[in-house]
């Protein structure tokens, strides 16, 4: 008998490009405002530039096929993806101290795009059947 935890029963990841492509979506949007708004477009720029090279990261520890018999390869992927919080963490933390204005702004539309994409991840999982 398999035991279903809170979470519900395990599903396949999700192999799709909805969830990034939302992200990167929320981020197109946010230019628009930034210019009608007069807001600091270097924010902007520097959350795109994040954007783009933590999903390009992601591609490559894509490429990292954990497995039981393969320890390093999972501690790898694990350590990559602490990596990319680490730092998305410290570019923004970096900014913030120089320029207040650019610091927020790049951490609201970075924000903003991880959380669409997050958002959509979830959906995409658990509209999946279970495996169990």
């Amino acid at each position: 008998m398999t035991r279903v935890g809170i979470l519900g029963a395990p599903r396949p990841v999700p192999r799709t490009w909805v969830a990034p492509l939302g992200g990167a979506l929320v981020i197109a949007l946010a230019l628009p405002i930034f210019l009608l708004a007069g807001w600091p477009l270097d924010g902007w720029a520097i959350a795109a530039v994040l954007w783009l090279g933590v999903q390009a990261f992601g591609l490559l520890l894509g490429r990292i096929k954990p497995a039981p018999d393969r320890v390093a390869a999972a501690g790898a992927l694990a350590f990559g993806m602490m990596l990319r919080l680490l730092v998305v963490l410290a570019v923004l933390l970096a900014v913030a101290a120089s320029d207040r204005g650019t610091g927020l702004a790049a951490a609201l539309v970075y924000g903003a795009a991880y959380t669409a994409e997050l958002g959509l991840s979830l959906v995409g999982y658990y509209n999946q059947e279970p495996t169990a």
